[in-house]
C-alpha cells in the first residue's frame, strides 16, 4: 500500500517556523480594553507570527502584544527584546498562536520587574489596533 496524498501533511504557512523557547510576555486589547496580561514560553516563531504555550486561554481574533526576550546580544553586551503587534490566530491546549503584523527590536534593561510591564502604557497597542481597524 501505498501512501495516500491525503496522508502527506501539506506546509500552508508562508514563511518558515523556527523551534523557539524564549519568556514571552502579552498583553491582549479587546474593544479598547487590556483584557488579559500574563507570560509563558514560546514554541516556536517566523516573521509572520508566533505560537507560544500560557496558562490563560485567550479569544480568537483579539489584538495582542507580545515581548520576547531575544537570544542574542546587542553589541555582545546589551539584551534585546522583540516587541511585535498582531492577532490572536487560535488557542488549542494552553498553545496560542498569532500573527506578527508590526514588530521591532528594542534594548532591554538587565533585569525588569514584572510590575514594570504590567504597568507600562498600552498607547501604541491601542493606536496599532485602531490603524488595523480603519484598514
Amino acid at each position: 500500500m501505498g501512501l495516500e496524498k491525503a496522508d502527506i501533511p501539506v506546509e500552508r504557512r508562508a514563511k518558515k517556523r523556527f523551534v523557539m523557547e524564549r519568556e514571552i510576555r502579552y498583553r491582549v486589547l479587546e474593544q479598547d480594553k487590556i483584557i488579559a496580561v500574563g507570560n509563558g514560553k514560546t514554541v516556536n516563531l517566523s516573521s509572520n507570527g508566533v505560537a507560544f504555550v500560557t496558562e490563560n486561554d485567550l479569544p480568537v481574533g483579539a489584538f495582542i502584544e507580545v515581548s520576547i526576550a531575544w537570544p542574542a546580544l546587542l553589541e555582545n553586551r546589551c539584551p534585546l527584546q522583540l516587541i511585535g503587534f498582531g492577532r490572536v490566530l487560535r488557542v488549542a491546549r494552553g498553545t496560542v498562536a498569532c500573527t506578527l503584523e508590526q514588530y521591532e527590536f528594542r534594548t532591554l534593561a538587565r533585569v525588569v520587574p514584572e510590575r514594570a510591564w504590567t504597568a507600562r502604557s498600552d498607547q501604541k497597542l491601542r493606536r496599532w489596533a485602531e490603524a488595523v481597524a480603519r484598514s
